[in-house]
This record gives structure tokens, C-alpha cells and sequence, in this order.
């Protein structure tokens, strides 16, 4: 018998959850681990009490033109890595790593060149998670070291997308 991977143990748990994602775009889902125990899960979805994309029928960025990667403050969505993030303590995430994986909602094939929005970037940042693992296909992916996120800053070149 051929065990997976750890890695690939995780984001597919990571995956199972993007499919509580409500975007009519793309869908993602996040765990946080540390110390080999599930932390906590996110998925992109509304704010609690807000009506979804899914529900209203439309995206407002794809209504708009809002090319990926830009102008996040016109989504109605929590992004899954700081839903993930808000649920849990600091103390649990400390040296941690978040797994992400995202699918396209339309096709169901899996997002290319995924990384963290800036915001979220800032957000793993104070949380203390040391590594970013997010998926390329079903079996290959990428490890981030947050600490690249820090010395590399993106903020300061004003870059859009990712």
C-alpha cells in the first residue's frame, strides 16, 4: 500500500473545504496546522448575515472587468486564508503552516500561479505562520516561506495581481 504524502493529506482537506465556497469566480480553501493537528479551516464566502455571490446571482468584480489579483476591497468575500486566520488563537498558528488550494468556479480545474492576495499576506504575516503550502495539481505544489513575504516586500513596488 502506497501512502500520500503529508502535504498532499492536508491540502486535500484544504480542498474538501473550498467546496463550502460560495464565489462565483474561484473558490478556495485553507487549513492552518501546526504540530501535525488541524488548527483551524476557511473557505471564501460573505461575511456571516451577508447574502453570497451564490445567492445573489452575480459576481460583482466579473460585472465589472476587476481583473484577478486587483481592487479585493469590491468583493463580498472573506478570503479562505483569513477566514482560517479568524478562527483561530495566535498562540495555535505560531510556527504553523497554512495550506491553500483554489479551483475555478466555472471549470472546476485548479487555479493557476495561486498565491495569497496582499492582504492576506499581511494577515499570515502577524499570525506567525512560518510556511504557505498551495497546490498546482493534484499531486504537485509550492512551499512559500512567509519569510520571503517579508524581506521581498510587494508593497513597496506597488505591484498589482499576483
Amino acid at each position: 500500500m502506497t501512502r500520500i504524502d503529508k502535504e498532499n493529506y492536508y491540502l486535500d482537506i484544504a480542498e474538501t473545504v473550498l467546496e463550502r465556497g460560495t464565489c462565483l469566480r474561484r473558490n478556495f480553501g485553507s487549513i492552518i496546522v501546526n504540530n501535525d493537528q488541524i488548527v483551524s479551516t476557511g473557505y471564501t464566502g460573505a461575511p456571516r448575515g451577508r447574502k453570497n455571490c451564490s445567492d445573489l446571482g452575480y459576481c460583482f468584480r466579473t460585472k465589472h472587468n476587476i481583473p484577478r489579483g486587483e481592487r479585493y476591497e469590491m468583493c463580498r468575500s472573506v478570503h479562505a486564508e483569513a477566514n482560517a486566520i479568524i478562527h483561530a488563537a495566535r498562540d495555535q498558528m505560531l510556527g504553523g503552516k497554512l495550506y491553500l488550494v483554489g479551483k475555478d468556479a466555472v471549470t472546476g480545474e485548479y487555479v493557476e500561479n495561486t498565491n495569497s492576495c496582499a492582504m492576506c499576506k499581511r494577515m499570515i504575516i502577524n499570525a506567525g505562520i512560518s510556511k504557505v503550502i498551495i497546490r498546482n495539481n493534484k499531486t504537485d505544489y509550492t512551499v512559500v516561506d512567509v519569510n520571503d513575504w517579508i524581506e521581498n516586500d510587494d508593497s513597496l513596488v506597488a505591484a498589482f495581481g499576483y
